[in-house]
C-alpha cells in the first residue's frame, strides 16, 4: 500500500471503499456457491481463455493460469495491475495497450484489476499501482512502477527480449530469477485490509516494523495506513469548522484535505499554523507537516513548493 509516488493519495480512502465492497462481494459469492444451481455449480467450467492471438486480455483469479502462467511459456506477457480510481493507471494504461497491439503478437498485455483480484496481487506483492511486470516462462523477470513514457516502455521491452531471446520457448531455463518469498506476515497484513479489518492490518504492520525497523515495505504500510484511519476518523466538516488558533482542528482539517485529494490546501493549512504559533505548538505543526511530506514522493512538485512555504515560515 506504499502512497509514495505512484497514486494520488485520494484514491486511497476509494481503495478501501472498494475493498470493504470486494469481501462484501466475496461472502455473497460463498453463499451462492453453497448453494449452486445448474448454470453456476462447482462443476461448472472456468472461463473460456481469449484468443490466441489477442494483443490485449482481461485477467481474473480464475484465468490467470492460463492466461498469464501458462501463456508465459510461448509468449511476452506483460501484466498491468490497476484499479478503476487510479488516475495515473488510466494515463498509463492505454499506451501498454496501443503498444502490445502494434506488436504483432510479440507479447500480451493482461490487465488485472487489484480490487477484483485481490490475490493476484498479494502473489505480486503489489504496494502502489500502476505496477507492470514482465512474466517468462510462468516466472517475473523485471518490473515497475508509477507511470512511463511510450519511449521508456519501448525500451524496457526490448531490454527483455535482449535477456530472453525472441523465441521465448528457446530461452535459457536460468533466464527467469525464482519468485521471492512472500512475508508470511505481510500477507497476512493484505488478507486483513481485503476483508476490511483495517485496524488488524495495521497492528500487523506495525508488529513488523517494530520487529524489523530496516523493513521498509512494513514501515511504510503502517505509516500510510496509520495515516488514513486518522483521517477518515475526522468530520469532514472540519475543514470549514475549525478555528484558526484551535491546533487540533486545524491539523484534523489538514488530514481531511489530504484525504481529498487537495495536498497543497492541505499542507497550506499546516504552514498557516507554522506562522502564527510558537513553541511547543509551532512544533507539533512542523511534525505533523514532515510526516505527511513522508506519504508522497519527496520530487512531487506541490511538495518541494511546500517545504520552501514552510523554511520561509519558520525563518
Amino acid at each position: 500500500m506504499a502512497m509514495t509516488g505512484a497514486v494520488d493519495l485520494g484514491g486511497i480512502k476509494e481503495r478501501a471503499e472498494a475493498q470493504r465492497a470486494h469481501a462484501q462481494r466475496a461472502q455473497a459469492t460463498q453463499r451462492a456457491q453453497a448453494q449452486p444451481d445448474e448454470a453456476s455449480g462447482p462443476g461448472a467450467p472456468p472461463p473460456p481463455p481469449a484468443p490466441a492471438g489477442a494483443s490485449v486480455i482481461d485477467v481474473t483469479e480464475e484465468t490467470f493460469e492460463a492466461e498469464v502462467l501458462n501463456r508465459s511459456m510461448q509468449q511476452l506477457v506483460v501484466v498491468d495491475l490497476w484499479a478503476e480510481w487510479c488516475g495515473p493507471c488510466k494515463q498509463l494504461s492505454p499506451v501498454l495497450e496501443r503498444l502490445a497491439a502494434e506488436s504483432g503478437g510479440r507479447w500480451v498485455l493482461a490487465k488485472v484489476d487489484v480490487d477484483a483480484n485481490p490475490r493476484i496481487s498479494q502473489a505480486f506483492r503489489v504496494q502502489s499501482i500502476p505496477m507492470v511486470v514482465a512474466i517468462v516462462q510462468g516466472q517475473p523477470v523485471t518490473a515497475f512502477n508509477g507511470v512511463r513514457s511510450e519511449a521508456e516502455i519501448t525500451a524496457w521491452i526490448d531490454e527483455i527480449f535482449a535477456q530472453v531471446g525472441d523465441a521465448l520457448p528457446d530461452a535459457p531455463a536460468g533466464a527467469a530469477p525464482e519468485t521471492e518469498q512472500i512475508d508470511p506476515r505481510m500477507l497476512a497484513a493484505e488478507e486483513k485490509l481485503n476483508d476490511g479489518d483495517f485496524d488488524g492490518a495495521l497492528a500487523t504492520y506495525r508488529a513488523v516494523a517494530e520487529a524489523e525497523p530496516e523493513n521498509v515495505e512494513a514501515v511504510s504500510a503502517a505509516r500510510n495506513l496509520e495515516f488514513i484511519l486518522r483521517a477518515q476518523a475526522h468530520d469532514p466538516n472540519i475543514v470549514e469548522t475549525a478555528s484558526p488558533r484551535d491546533i487540533d482542528a486545524q491539523l484534523a482539517a489538514a488530514d481531511v484535505l489530504l484525504l481529498s485529494q487537495q495536498p497543497e490546501a492541505a499542507f497550506d493549512r499546516i504552514i498557516d499554523v507554522v506562522r502564527v504559533t510558537n513553541g511547543e505548538e509551532r512544533t507539533r505543526a512542523r511534525t505533523r507537516l514532515l510526516e505527511l511530506f513522508e506519504l508522497f514522493d519527496p520530487a512531487e512538485p506541490f511538495v518541494v513548493s511546500a517545504r520552501r512555504k514552510l523554511a520561509c515560515a519558520l525563518y
